[in-house]
């Protein structure tokens, strides 16, 4: 799944390639990802780009006046470039570990085309899930999309305070990772940077907020901006066709399952609630006590 170190990434590359430009062609190969029907992409055809944000997960063209085209990228979508006359650089745009077998490409949902003749590039939106996640909406405020309007604040961003923090997370009977990728309370976290920041703040993924003290609601709040920013910094700058790969290759404990800890040496360990699973180090995470591989198991 996206998260916002990847997001950013992508935003900022779009940026810098595509304001000033003009979108002269739309191809919409699945017709679900259209969720303002009444306002499809085509109705931007001729108009520039004038900046590219992000909110969370998803993605903000800006089209000044004429209004925005907001995509969100779900579970499994993304994007890849094609330049006029090339075929896409699909590459690892798949996730496929650097000097791995590349898994197939996967599927084009939608086609932007920005400019003309030479000078065109093609923005084309992909899924690669087994049911559609990827959605687009134009609209004039981007807070009109739910997905948008919900966001609660964004760790990644200067103005986040530890009384942001607070206010999603402190009292709450619930587990500190759901919390974290609940995008109501804090924006732009999924699964895997939420393994991330537990293990950095060497919480336990089971863990109640509630029952967190005030030196490991301290050690979360650090974690949290501190992992979110890092992985902003270490993400910029790299082509988007590479994004998810440097994602998976810079995880300490997340999909290691199996591996040792880069902190003690331990064996990271899986457990798996609800829909998902976390991964995590038993000795620096839960006082050594192994988690049953599925909640509710003894």
């Amino acid at each position: 799944m996206p998260e916002s170190p990847e997001v950013q990434a992508l935003a900022e590359e779009l940026d810098a390639r595509l304001t000033g430009r003009a979108l002269t062609g739309v191809d919409v190969v699945e017709f679900r990802i259209e969720k303002t029907r009444g306002r499809p992409p085509e109705s931007l055809v001729g108009e520039h780009v004038t900046a590219v944000e992000r909110h969370g997960k998803l993605i903000d063209l800006v089209f000044g006046a004429a209004g925005r085209l907001v995509v969100s990228l779900g579970r499994h979508g993304w994007a890849r470039w094609a330049e006029a006359g090339e075929p896409s650089d699909a590459g690892l745009a798949s996730g496929a570990a650097p000097g791995g077998a590349a898994d197939a490409p996967p599927p084009t949902l939608a086609t932007l085309s920005f400019g003309d003749g030479a000078d065109r590039v093609d923005l084309e939106l992909t899924d690669a899930g087994d049911w559609v996640s990827l959605g687009v909406w134009v609209v004039d405020d981007a807070f009109a999309v739910p997905a948008v309007a919900k966001l609660g604040p964004d760790p990644a961003d200067p103005a986040f305070t530890r009384a942001d923090f607070d206010a999603a997370v402190v009292g709450r009977r619930k587990q500190t990772k759901a919390i974290l990728q609940e995008q109501e309370s804090l924006a732009g976290i999924g699964n895997a940077y939420s393994d991330e920041i537990l293990h950095a703040a060497k919480a336990s993924p089971v863990a109640h907020a509630a029952r967190l003290d005030e030196a490991a609601l301290d050690a979360l709040f650090t974690a949290t901006v501190g992992v979110v920013g890092a992985a902003i910094d270490a993400r910029r700058g790299i082509p988007i066709d590479r994004l998810k790969a440097e994602k998976v290759a810079a995880m300490r404990v997340h999909g290691r399952a199996g591996e040792a800890c880069p902190v003690c040496g331990d064996t990271v360990r899986e457990f798996s609630f609800a829909s998902t699973t976390a991964e995590y180090c038993p000795t620096c995470q839960t006082g050594g006590e192994v988690l049953p591989l599925r909640s509710g198991e003894t």
